[in-house]
């Protein structure tokens, strides 16, 4: 089946993207959009029309705001017109362009009504499977701790409108970092683009046998760092990471950090809540890391799963 995404650059949106369209096509066309489409760029003034190559697409997956109008001029360039699925709540007034609407049991928590259109997800869609992360996992292991021993993959996030990094919280990661270290485990620390400078160069200054430090240069090693582990300490300033290691099976720990008070607080505080509390998958981090059981989710097969039944029942 050809597939099509359309989100912005961010890697988060692209990633739920892809993750969902290479259910149907291993290598979908990638429309990467900066803003949103004019609402008068339709028809003849689009910038889609009489340029969509042959063979058209079947499947359009967006995801991000900037995305919706794209999908409705992509669509109705087509002389059939593909199957469209979007990832989050549709806030613009195009909820009816689309075939399928996921939105998160965070989003939908504030939705009365749901439109009929919409399904609910668990946080979101990745590229990350149970296969793949078993696939790479002694080929990782050799690389990064090839003394073997237990490994604590510690996944770093950055402020955003819910949480901030103030110096208590710097002070307390490094200091997590540094018993591990010392209680024989090896961390395997990944910071992304967001984390603050301050906890950035402490954490290359702290490298050693047992901290491994991706420097962001060259290849991300995430995809190792996650294969690897053991257990993971996430930062609660993400969906994404938790969604994602979460599917390796493994003990997950949330790493708490200043709140500031808003509407995206809340949202996130009932996502780590719902994650934590009601299904059983995380544990917020208190200083140690134990294992315990859970039914891996695969979220992203499963929503795969869902459109094909509708594109089928549609046909």
């Amino acid at each position: 089946m050809r597939a099509w995404t359309i989100c912005d650059p961010k890697a988060g949106t692209l990633t739920q993207s892809l993750g969902i369209a290479r259910q149907f096509d291993p290598e979908p066309h990638r429309v990467l959009v900066k803003k949103r489409l004019p609402k008068w760029a339709k028809g003849p003034l689009s910038p889609y029309w009489r340029r969509i190559g042959k063979p058209e697409p079947e499947l359009l997956v967006s995801c991000g705001s900037f995305a919706t109008r794209h999908v409705a001029a992509i669509a109705a360039a087509c002389r059939k017109r593909p199957f469209t699925v979007h990832l989050q709540p549709v806030d613009d007034g195009l909820n009816d362009a689309f075939d399928l609407v996921f939105a998160g049991r965070h989003d939908l928590r504030s939705i009365e009504a749901p439109p009929a259109n919409t399904r609910e997800m668990l946080g979101a869609p990745h590229q990350i499977t149970a296969e793949l992360l078993s696939a790479f996992r002694s080929a990782a292991r050799a690389r990064w701790v090839p003394s073997g021993g237990q490994v604590v993959t510690v996944l770093i996030g950055g402020p955003t409108k819910a949480y901030r990094y103030d110096d208590a919280t710097l002070t307390r990661l490094a200091a997590t970092i540094e018993t591990f270290a010392k209680e024989g485990r090896t961390v395997l620390a990944s910071p992304s683009r967001r984390t603050p400078p301050a906890l950035v160069d402490w954490l290359l200054g702290a490298r050693s046998k047992q901290i491994v430090v991706w420097d962001r240069t060259g290849d991300n090693p995430y995809l190792d760092f996650v294969a690897a582990a053991d257990a993971f300490l996430v930062t609660k300033d993400s969906v994404t990471m938790p969604c994602e290691v979460l599917t390796s099976g493994r003990p997950t720990f949330i790493v708490e950090l200043e709140k500031t008070p808003g509407d995206k607080l809340d949202e996130f505080e009932w996502f780590h809540r719902d994650l934590s509390e009601t299904l059983g998958l995380t544990r917020p981090f208190e200083g140690r890391i134990y294992d315990y059981d859970y039914a891996p989710p695969d979220e992203t097969r499963r929503i795969g799963d869902v459109i094909l039944a509708e594109m089928a029942q549609r046909r």
